[in-house]
């Protein structure tokens, strides 16, 4: 199994997202800066981790979406890639358009950082097929805009078509419908503000986060 890691200036979580999926696959993440614009041949997924892109300028993941290695990103996908993004990954993605909706601040307008219980919406997924018969994890958040929207034609689709992955249980941002992660049409992609990087054992409280690297692996 062949995986990167994209990272953007203000990346923070490009280490961890590397540790994970070294521990899962047993292989080295291919590391590509933004501006390479090249995501290695054969590779199997693509993660897009968390952070600050850009420092959040303009709004959160703006700017990345338009990096070089964006086109390279549309391709993966388009040829059947998988794609994670997380936290900033996950605005990153909406704003490529590659899922729908959009990220915007957190309804309090404060940072919230803290462990947070899930709710797996469904486990028949290639992200979510290890948590088959669990009804709640525990995976750490760590966002200020976070609070996921999008018109509700879009939300009522996302729904009926399977494709929530993950509700808060007790929502800390605002998000529609309590939405942590959402799959897209076809499937291989996945974004979540929720960090399963952060919760693969270790010096971490808990494994639960382990379940999204596993299925990926199952699946690939």
């Amino acid at each position: 199994m062949k995986t990167a890691v994209i990272v953007f200036p203000g990346s923070n979580c490009d280490r961890d997202a590397q540790v994970a999926l070294r521990q899962v696959t047993g292989t080295e993440p291919e590391m590509v800066w933004h501006k390479d614009g090249t995501i290695p041949e054969g590779t199997d997924l693509v993660m897009v981790p968390g952070g600050f892109s850009y420092g959040d300028a303009l709004r959160c993941g703006a700017i990345a979406a338009n990096s070089p290695v964006i086109s390279q990103l549309h391709e993966h996908a388009a040829r059947g890639g998988y794609i994670l993004g997380v936290c900033n990954g996950f605005q990153v993605l909406c704003e490529t358009g590659l899922l729908p909706g959009a990220l915007i601040r957190n309804a309090s307008l404060n940072f919230v950082c803290k462990p947070q219980a899930l709710k797996i919406d469904s486990a028949n997924s290639a992200f979510t097929s290890a948590y088959a018969g669990q009804d709640e994890i525990i995976i750490p958040v760590a966002h200020h805009d976070g609070n996921y929207v999008a018109d509700e034609d879009v939300l009522d689709r996302i729904e009926s078509e399977g494709r929530v992955a993950f509700r808060y249980a007790g929502n800390p941002n605002g998000s529609a419908r309590d939405i942590a992660g959402v799959i897209s049409e076809n499937g291989r992609v996945m974004g979540m503000m929720p960090h399963p990087e952060r919760a693969i054992g270790g010096h971490e409280n808990g494994t639960d986060g382990l379940g999204v690297f596993e299925s990926l692996v199952g699946a690939i």
